[in-house]
């Protein structure tokens, strides 16, 4: 089994940079690319402060956060992308992904893993391009990724065994609980979840209750976050894209029906906390 001991993760949106602090946190030197030199500075601000409440917690000293600090490379040149594993934290489009699969393919050596952080698209569909498609995975954390313990690991029908162990079992170093999912759009989470976003919009397209309404009701009812506001913290657009693939991989099947409500939404650019609206205004 492969020993994974650096990182590169591609795309510096929130995945992304829980990722890396992730890999820094526990060891791995890291390098975070994104084209964007302003999705960068955001990133590493946001890494060093999820950094700094560990350090207010107690659960990590500030010499340990100053050397895990020390770990992460920010780059906007893509063939500093090289490392023992590569993770796409991408937009959920299969072109963009292929393209990309393919350019890190021939910046690292044949026994780079390549992982996908895709919540929906098919591993098998993602490897079918790249040279060596045995060591392309799925590797989907959880939104906020330092936080969420969960992560599943996805096997493509060409994915060899030995790669889908590698990083279950690097998932495993970085304190997550590993899953195994068959490869089949949404997995396990996203496929059950997935209702949990639909039939929310469903009520509130058919007038049966308004957003906030609903959000309060599951809320009561036991749920951590109502799905309304667990959209805006996972981003509207990012929901509606795995909503949107979901529905297109399973044949137009209507109980994955995007929403039109959520496409205005994306529409107008309300996508959620991190553009300071999305249901609910954050610019206050």
């Amino acid at each position: 089994m492969k020993d994974i001991q650096t990182l590169a993760v591609v795309g510096a949106g929130t995945m992304g940079q829980g990722i890396a602090q992730l890999g820094i946190q526990h060891g791995l030197p890291t390098v975070l690319f994104d084209l964007s030199p302003t999705a960068l500075e955001k990133a590493q601000t946001a890494i060093a402060a999820g950094l700094g409440k560990l350090v207010e917690k107690n659960k990590l000293t500030a010499e340990a956060r100053d050397a895990a600090l020390a770990r992460l490379t920010m780059a906007t040149d893509m063939g500093l992308a090289q490392a023992d594993l590569v993770i796409e934290a991408v937009v959920e489009r299969l072109d963009v992904k292929h393209q990309l699969f393919r350019e890190l393919a021939v910046l690292n050596g044949p026994d780079t893993i390549l992982a996908s952080n895709t919540s929906s698209l098919p591993i098998t569909q993602l490897a079918a391009p790249v040279p060596n498609p045995e060591r392309v995975v799925g590797l989907h954390f959880f939104n906020p990724a330092p936080l969420m313990p969960l992560v599943e690991v996805i096997s493509g029908v060409a994915t060899a065994p030995e790669v889908a162990d590698a990083v279950e079992a690097l998932a495993q170093r970085l304190g997550k609980t590993t899953v195994r999912a068959a490869d089949a759009p949404g997995f396990i989470v996203n496929r059950v979840a997935r209702h949990y976003y639909v039939e929310s919009l469903k009520v509130v397209e058919e007038n049966v209750a308004q957003f906030e309404v609903v959000d309060d009701l599951l809320e009561a009812s036991g749920f951590k976050m109502g799905p309304f506001r667990l959209m805006d913290l996972i981003g509207v657009d990012t929901n509606f894209s795995v909503t949107s693939a979901m529905y297109a991989s399973f044949h137009q099947d209507a109980k994955f029906r995007p929403s039109r409500i959520q496409q205005q939404k994306v529409d107008a650019g309300h996508h959620g906390r991190k553009a300071g609206r999305g249901f609910y205004d954050y610019s206050k």
